[in-house]
Formats: C-alpha cells, structure tokens, sequence
C-alpha cells in the first residue's frame, strides 16, 4: 500500500510539473518583453479625458482594461467612436439575420461600453470593410470635431500600419486618428489636441503561431510595446457575451475557448506617442 501510494504521489507530481510547464509556455506566447507593467496607462500618462477611435463594433474588446481603469480608478472621462456598424461581419454563432446585423452590433457595442463605464460612444454609420473608400477629409474633419468636443489628453487608436489585426479599415482609421490630430495641432484655438496617442498592439509570438499571413503582416509593422497593464480578463469575457454575434471569435481565432485564452493573455500592450515631445506632422 506504501508503495502504491508513493506512486500515485510521484505521478501526481509529474503532472503538476507538466501542467505548470505548459501554462508558462502558453503565457510566453501572450508576453511582450518590452513592455513596461503599469497599474494604469492612463494613469501613467496623467491623463484625465480619454477618447478612444475605433472602426468595428467590438473593437473596445482589445482595450478594456485601459478604459476600464481609466473609468473606475482613474476617475477619467472617457469616450469612444466606432466609425461602422460591423453589418459585414461573421456572426460566431448566428443570432440575427444579416440583413439586421448592423443594427445588432451597433447595440451590442453601445452596450459593452456602457459596461466599461465609458461615458458617451458614437456609432457612426460608414461601410464596414469599406472604410478606405471614405472621403479622407470627410473622416479626419469628423474624428478632429470629436476630438474639439470632447477635448481628450490621451487618444487610444489603432496602428496605422498594422491595425492589430491587419484590417484595412483598422489601419485607415489609425491614420486618419493622426491626421486629425495633425490638423488641431496646426489650428488655432484653445485646444490643440491631446498630449498623447497610445496604441494598442498585439502579442507577437500568438500571432506568429495562430495569425497565419495577417498575423505575419502585423508582426513586421507594427511597434514594440512599452507598457503592459491588466486585460481585466473578467470585463472581456462579459464583452464577449454581451458581443452575442462575435461571441465564439475567440475560438475560431486561437482554436482554445475564451477561459483559456484569457488564462494566458491576461495583459494589454501598448505604444505610447508623447506628442508634445514628438509632434505629428
């Protein structure tokens, strides 16, 4: 008997050994080592209005922590534009006819954000997937009289050249973010513009195992992170069921359910512009 329980504690141990080797193996995907650990970005930053821009209803999925903290422990104001309705979009599972999905996902993201506590979204109703098409001007004049209302210090976009995800309308909106904010600081006037753009960025080793050519091209153009904060992994996950037609994105995507995922991926990255310090032109 001696023995037999010997045994059974030698497995047990090998199991354990193992299953803590293959969860620090699967953080390592999810882990950028330039990245600096803060409690808050924003806070960091001393940000007080937050404005972040958008082109998908779902997009906020990949900053709720930044706007999460910057709401409840910050004490910020914060706002967002999401630039369409995702009419386009794979619904994982189905939940409405396409036909009405626009209408769906713009309720869906009203809803999340409210969830955040962000304090005012605007849904704006231009082409999903098409957005690159857009008048230019017509996209920076509107994002830049966002931007005079709402008066932001800290603006959270996407990287223009890479955009996460590789999405086109991602990227687009990215740049038009800076060129709206090039345009207030060559205005006169008593707002000139927020003092810094933070960029969401993607873990690069997940993306270079799971991403397949978008996630290759997201890796070689986008920047390294310098700070690293809480995902508020919990807040995500409500996202995603309050994001009903996107819902199971997480399982196409990674191949492993939400839970998992978040069990590994539970930090925000991003890259942070000074812009008094380094002035869009």
């Amino acid at each position: 008997m001696r023995k037999r329980w010997i045994a059974l504690i030698v497995v047990a141990s090998v199991l354990v050994v193992a299953l803590v080797g293959v969860y620090w193996a699967g953080r390592s995907l999810f882990h950028m080592p330039t990245a600096k650990g803060v409690d808050s970005v924003v806070g960091e930053l001393g940000g007080t209005r937050v404005l972040g821009v958008f082109a998908h209803p779902d997009d906020e999925q990949t900053v709720n922590g930044l706007f999460w903290r910057a709401k409840t422990q910050d004490g910020a104001y914060t706002a967002m534009i999401t630039a369409t309705q995702g009419e386009a979009g794979h619904q994982v599972p189905v939940v409405a006819r396409q036909e009405d999905l626009g209408d769906i996902r713009k309720a869906e993201a009203l809803k999340n954000s409210f969830n955040l506590g962000v304090d005012e979204h605007e849904v704006w109703d231009y082409p999903d997937g098409g957005v690159p098409e857009v008048d230019e001007q017509e996209l920076v004049d509107r994002v830049a009289d966002t931007m005079k209302r709402i008066q932001p210090d800290v603006v959270v976009a996407f990287w223009p050249e890479s955009g996460a995800t590789g999405h086109k309308d991602h990227m687009r909106m990215g740049e038009v973010t800076e060129k709206a904010i090039a345009q207030l600081e060559d205005e006169d006037g008593s707002y000139t513009g927020p003092k810094h753009i933070v960029y969401t960025i993607s873990p690069t080793k997940a993306l270079e195992m799971f991403g397949g050519e978008a996630g290759a091209f997201v890796v070689k153009n986008q920047p390294d992170p310098e700070y690293a904060m809480s995902a508020e992994t919990g807040k995500k996950m409500e996202g995603w069921k309050i994001h009903s037609s996107q819902e199971n994105y997480l399982q196409e995507a990674y191949h492993l359910p939400a839970w998992l995922v978040y069990l590994l991926w539970d930090q925000e990255f991003y890259h942070v512009r000074d812009l008094q310090a380094d002035p869009l032109d």
